[in-house]
């Protein structure tokens, strides 16, 4: 692992990790910032102990040779101003995230993982930004930190740790920079998740200008961004926090699909987020989605079911809001296709939220279409497995039961005795 911040004081780390690889490299600490950059880079080791040149796989295990399987990138970067000025525990996701195995985050054989921790200089994040954008592989940058407006040029900054709103132009890192540096890569090998606050200004700004933080056609961007808390506690990047719990359960799913999960279940919280992503493609004519979506579960491709209805879910939401029908119905969409890849447990949980979406768009306990969604919960609930899963989604049915009681009889007592 490197940490090199450019002062030219090195020292190093070796570690074992696994049975057949080791984890080397130096350490270098910049006393003039407190930023900390993390480098991962693997080697491979012989049955004798001694290392050999190449890499190795982030399993443990070391990586065969004669191979050219392209490397990966990540750069982590939270960053907040220190003091009354932060509002956002940005760094607190990074543990999360460095818990995630780095080819998983890159979804390649082998990763780079570079991380920045409330880093102070914007020149020094902009050589880490250039470095990483130059790589030949897959990039991803997880970015958690608050946004400012440079009221002079009308330009969004990221907030650096020695940034106030009077040094704002010479201490945060411009938005456009980042633009800039990941614009150039090629097409399809950039992909951006941030979870971000903006000050007043930049939410208004936002508001009238949605594009203002678009980075150009060819990164990827995934985000969610809310209004600045005015006072008491910061915000925290539960968002982003969604992400890196998602890919360390190990389900490998597609970037739309990690954004959907991730918005759903933080939208709740946070009812002013504006979340980004990219729109469907759109077709000469408009289509009925539904059919091949359908198509694609009945065939048992169940990841790209769930791709195709995540990005019409997020549709939906950019244009009508997390509260909305159209949402709720994407939700009931993920609900079933859950149910069809005999994933019964998080079926339930989708077919909750659906319900307690319609009752907060104010639909009565008794409209069939709250019924219904509770039936299907109900349903799915007791095809789950897992008794300690069904434990856990156990007392949240039994008061959505009581709630919207359905027209089986009995159903709430059985529910209930069930429950224990």
């Amino acid at each position: 692992m490197v940490n090199d911040d450019g002062n030219g004081t090195v020292g190093t780390h070796m570690a074992v990790a696994g049975r057949a690889a080791t984890t080397a490299g130096t350490w270098a600490t910049d006393r003039g910032t407190d930023a900390r950059t993390a480098v991962t880079r693997t080697t491979g080791t012989t049955a004798a102990g001694a290392a050999e040149p190449g890499t190795a796989r982030f399993d443990g295990t070391a990586a065969t040779g004669g191979g050219q399987a392209a490397v990966g990138t990540a750069l982590l970067l939270a960053a907040a101003p220190a003091g009354r000025g932060r509002a956002m525990d940005a760094a607190s996701v990074l543990p999360a995230l460095a818990a995630v195995p780095p080819a998983v985050l890159t979804g390649t054989t082998t990763a780079t993982v570079v991380e920045l921790a409330d880093p102070l200089d914007p020149q020094t994040v902009l050589t880490r930004l250039r470095a990483a954008a130059a790589s030949p592989g897959p990039l991803v940058v997880c970015l958690a930190g608050q946004l400012h407006l440079d009221r002079r040029q009308e330009l969004p900054h990221l907030a650096l740790a020695r940034t106030t709103q009077a040094t704002l132009r010479y201490t945060a890192l411009p938005w456009h920079w980042l633009a800039g540096e990941l614009g150039a890569r090629p097409h399809g090998t950039t992909t951006v998740v941030a979870d971000l606050v903006a000050d007043p200004d930049v939410w208004q700004r936002l508001t009238a200008v949605p594009e203002l933080l678009h980075l150009g056609p060819g990164p990827v961007l995934y985000g969610r961004v809310t209004p600045a808390p005015r006072r008491g506690e910061p915000a925290t990047p539960d968002y982003l926090r969604a992400w890196a719990e998602l890919w360390r359960s190990g389900a490998r799913l597609p970037h739309a699909t990690l954004h959907a999960e991730a918005a759903a279940g933080t939208a709740p919280a946070t009812a002013e987020s504006r979340f980004l992503a990219p729109a469907p493609p759109t077709a000469a004519a408009p289509q009925d989605p539904h059919p091949a979506i359908l198509a694609a579960a009945m065939a048992g491709r169940h990841g790209e079911a769930a791709a195709v209805a995540a990005a019409w879910e997020h549709e939906a939401l950019h244009r009508h809001g997390p509260h909305s029908a159209e949402a709720v119905h994407w939700t009931e969409v993920r609900a079933d296709l859950a149910r069809l890849a005999g994933e019964p447990a998080r079926s339930c949980e989708l077919w909750i939220a659906a319900a307690e979406a319609r009752l907060a768009l104010r639909q009565r306990p008794d409209d069939p279409d709250v019924e219904g969604a509770v039936d299907r919960a109900h349903h799915q609930w007791e095809q789950i497995a897992d008794p300690a899963r069904a434990r856990a989604l156990g007392p949240t049915l039994v008061a959505l039961r009581r709630h919207v009681p359905g027209r089986q009889p009995g159903a709430l007592a059985a529910l209930t005795r069930r429950v224990g």
